[in-house]
């Protein structure tokens, strides 16, 4: 990668947990799963995050790590007149301050922590889920299509710490943009 734009950001929230809580969950309702935000994760090239739901899972290894702006989560709170949300409730593994992701898709990019770097690609957007309505507040899924943030492969073994670090970027970035929605693809639909 030949990297060209560094960006500080901080690193929030890093959301490890060994089971799905929404997903195949329509009629039973959200899973009681043991979630933790910890000070640190450990990634695994092609296969994730250690000990999270898509390590290693052959359908996900394309997208097992998903980061997302805090900035999209406090503008969705503040469009839907709502108190602050819990970003854990929205189950992104990586959330951060300061990083504008839409233009990720597609490229290769890394974030340094405490002198160490796990380098990603930003492989797709995580398209939000109908459980936000009923998890954060109603209209939240709508509020967060086009800012749900990027579905990654982890391209390097690496560890990820919270607290301050830099987002490594081939394209360049606009982090004022953070939380603004953004068209992610075109729709393929008529």
């Amino acid at each position: 990668m030949t990297a060209n734009y560094r960006y500080d950001v901080e690193v929030l929230h890093l959301l490890v947990s060994p089971a799905h809580a929404y997903f195949g969950r329509a009629r039973e309702g959200a899973a009681d799963v043991p979630t933790t935000d910890a000070e640190r994760v450990e990634l695994v090239a092609g296969k994730g995050i250690v000990g999270d739901r898509f390590f290693g899972k052959a359908a996900h290894m394309d997208a097992a790590v998903t980061l997302f702006a805090i900035e999209a989560l406090e503008a969705m709170a503040a469009e839907l007149g709502a108190a602050p949300f819990d970003p854990l409730l929205t189950r992104r593994n990586m959330v951060l301050r300061g990083a504008h992701l839409a233009p990720l898709l597609g490229e290769e990019f890394e974030l340094e922590s405490r002198g160490e770097t796990v380098r990603l690609k930003a492989g797709r957007p995580a398209h939000p889920c109908a459980w936000m309505d009923q998890m954060l507040a109603p209209g939240a899924h709508k509020a967060m299509r086009g800012r749900g943030g990027v579905r990654c492969q982890a391209l390097s073994d690496g560890v990820l710490h919270r607290g301050p670090a830099v987002l490594i970027s081939p394209v360049p970035l606009e982090p004022g943009s953070a939380g603004t929605p953004t068209l992610l693809r075109p729709s393929r639909l008529p």
